[in-house]
């Protein structure tokens, strides 16, 4: 079971008795450890169905789950394997009756939220309700209810604040619904509040395994606790250095508790890097070693050492854009990495792709924006996929909901809250609950002929949908169906900026030709349903509505160079990486506080998380990296003079061996290329007149 393990990660399979904390360094072969762990796990004797194994993403889960298959084979599906939030939801389908919930609450999206906040607050701008959705998150995070947050608000803005909580927790209540804070925060009040249910889930849960520990925030760190009890079977996966997450309630604090909260923690380092050069690893080392050490570590490989890191001075943005390209093309032109899907560009923020995208294009090289939304994740687009989704399956709630309210209909929130409360009554879906002879008895006329000619409206939809064939006749229907429902204002009234309600309406004019093409049998699509051979009915399109987002999954597949944030590159290498913009105000971010000082212990904190995000770029990076700065930077409107980031200093590089200009490297190639094609040709030509 150990084959190919190091000692130090067979040492952390192999002990299993109490709490652990393996300190996974970057491309220490974190997975390797947690699934091969989940696989002696089972070998000794526990039951798969008793083994947890949570992390951050799906993606995350999906590539655990896949290697412990291979591993363990079909024993792997009864493993629980899932992020803090899908366990989350779990715990309360299952347990939340206690709490009021009904087995079928509906998740609200951001975008729900935010429209539930502006409600709340007697209707205020976007811009206002989803920084109020902010700051409401993180007293979430901290584990404080409205009630709480009013008691230790310490002024006028925050008391207000509270009171628009309380709104909000009442409006949640009402339509049997929860957000995304509710799904850690929930389950964490269910396992403290009721011992029957925390002895549950304790029993039936003899270890639990946390990925990327690092990234725990407060409330899932007592969650935790309570999942595993005194005993604390559990092994926590993290690395302090790769903590880059501090801007939404991740806190070291959890890794500095582990050791005072369980005397017994065994704790293992994982230090050889199985990624990249000894070149980048000692850059890596050299950046995060001012940063204070909770568990001092120093990263090695043998995979050699490589070349150097090149540092690339540039005179500005769009010089900086065309090296990276010059850069690419010559690595390309001259080594084994043939494959722009073996590139990446990293930057701090998300507006610094804009460039590299314009050089890209430019130089006619496919590329992909990485950490961007999905097409499928567009607020517009769940709106009509919400009312999709009604049509198909009637007892859908949050489907209902979304669509009750998107366009906005007249039926108000305590409507909707008194028909929330009389479905759970009763047990129905919502939809169900519009037909009932009783709904009469708890609304009255004028709310109660609102709902049900918005019912009789979705089951007419329904019918002509399952009617509706062929390309042209769905189009045909969408675009009537959309005009109905007056969709086209609703998102122009909703948005303060015209050109952004405009690309909004573009993005739904896209989705109704494309299911239209789908109705016409014109697309093979990646749920395989449609061949070019079949037409198909609105209805049988819009059942497939949930495999849509396999579409925008396919991107690993894509041969293309990668542009990424930072944060949106963790977890992910390259054979070849840029680390763009390293300049002081971007990386690290605003270096000083607002009045100048730059000793204060919250920039001390920042900089020092900037200093891992650094740590994260550097170590993305397999075979060859280039940090590159420019001299002057766009801020705003005007030209500033830019400063190369403190972090290039910090790596310690050899400065002789370090400076490249990618473009005299590719014209140097070129002109080899040249001359060894001219000495071919002088070659055969002296070879044809000697015969």
């Amino acid at each position: 079971m150990s084959a190919g393990l190091n000692l130090a990660q067979q040492e952390a399979v192999n002990y299993l008795h109490g709490p652990c904390l393996v300190l996974a360094g970057a491309g220490s072969g974190k997975t390797r450890v947690i699934t091969h762990k989940i696989a002696r796990l089972i070998q000794t004797g526990l039951e798969a169905k008793r083994i947890a194994a949570i992390t951050f993403t799906n993606k995350a889960a999906a590539e655990m789950r896949e290697r412990a298959k291979q591993l363990v084979g079909r024993e792997a599906k009864d493993v629980l394997i899932c992020t803090f939030h899908a366990l989350g939801v779990r715990l309360m389908r299952q347990d939340g009756a206690v709490l009021g919930l009904k087995p079928q609450f509906s998740i609200l999206d951001s975008d729900d939220v935010t429209s539930i906040l502006k409600d709340a607050g007697g209707g205020t701008d976007v811009a206002t309700a989803r920084q109020w959705q902010w700051d409401i998150s993180r007293w979430k995070n901290a584990g404080l209810n409205a009630a709480q947050a009013a008691a230790q608000a310490k002024d006028d803005h925050e008391r207000m604040l509270a009171t628009i909580m309380a709104r909000y927790e009442e409006r949640l209540a009402a339509y049997q619904s929860v957000d995304f804070d509710d799904l850690i925060g929930m389950p964490l009040k269910l396992l403290r509040d009721f011992p029957e249910v925390r002895e549950k889930w304790q029993k039936a849960l003899g270890h639990v395994l946390v990925d990327e520990y690092q990234d725990t925030n407060a409330t899932q760190y007592e969650l935790l606790k309570l999942l595993v009890g005194e005993r604390g079977r559990f092994t926590a996966v993290g690395d302090d250095d790769q903590s880059i997450y501090g801007w939404r309630g991740a806190t070291l604090d959890n890794l500095r508790k582990l050791p005072q909260e369980y005397p017994t923690l065994k704790v293992i380092k994982l230090e050889q890097n199985y990624r990249s050069t000894s070149a980048i690893l000692r850059a890596a080392n050299n950046v995060i070693q001012p940063n204070p050490k909770l568990f001092p570590k120093t990263l090695f490989s043998e995979l050699g050492e490589g070349e150097p890191v090149r540092v690339v001075d540039c005179d500005n943005e769009e010089h900086e854009a065309e090296r990276m390209v010059a850069r690419i093309q010559s690595i390309r032109a001259n080594g084994v990495h043939k494959d722009w899907k073996d590139f990446a560009v990293l930057y701090r923020a998300n507006h610094q792709a804009r460039v590299f995208e314009q050089a890209l294009r430019k130089a006619q090289i496919p590329y992909k924006v990485s950490g961007g939304q999905s097409f499928f994740d567009r607020a517009e687009i769940r709106d009509l996929c919400g009312w999709l989704r009604l049509w198909v399956n009637n007892d859908d709630d949050p489907a209902f909901l979304r669509s009750v309210t998107t366009p906005k209909r007249g039926i108000g929130h305590q409507t909707l809250g008194s028909l929330g409360t009389f479905a759970s009554q009763y047990k129905l879906s919502l939809f169900a609950a519009l037909f009932s002879p009783s709904l009469p008895s708890v609304l009255n006329a004028r709310a109660l002929g609102s709902l049900q000619e918005f019912g009789r409206y979705v089951n007419d939809l329904e019918f002509r949908a399952r009617h509706t064939v062929g390309a042209e006749a769905a189009l045909a229907f969408l675009t009537e169906w959309l005009k109905d429902i007056g969709y086209e204002k609703h998102l122009y009234d909703g948005e303060d900026n015209e050109k952004v309600a405009a690309a909004r309406w573009t993005n739904v004019l896209e989705f109704c030709d494309w299911m239209a093409k789908r109705c016409g049998g014109e697309i093979d699509d990646a749920a395989g349903v449609t061949t070019s051979s079949e037409r198909k009915t609105l209805l049988e399109v819009a059942q497939t509505i949930a495999l849509l987002s396999t579409i925008s999954e396919r991107e690993k597949d894509q041969n293309v160079v990668t542009l990424s944030t930072l944060h949106a590159s963790k977890g992910l290498e390259w054979p070849h990486v840029v680390l763009a913009g390293c300049v002081e105000g971007m990386l690290p971010f605003k270096p000083e506080d607002e009045d100048g000082a730059v000793a204060s212990e919250s920039f001390v904190q920042r900089l020092q998380e900037e200093r891992r995000l650094m740590y994260v770029g550097i170590t993305r990076a397999q075979r060859s990296l280039a940090v590159s700065w420019s001299k002057k930077r766009k801020k705003g409107r005007e030209m500033v003079v830019a400063r190369p980031s403190r972090f290039i200093a910090e790596m310690s590089l050899d400065q002789s061996t370090t400076k490249e200009d990618p473009r005299e490297k590719l014209k140097a190639l070129r002109a080899e290329f040249a001359k060894k094609s001219a000495d071919a040709a002088a070659a055969a030509a002296a070879q044809g007149s000697a015969a």
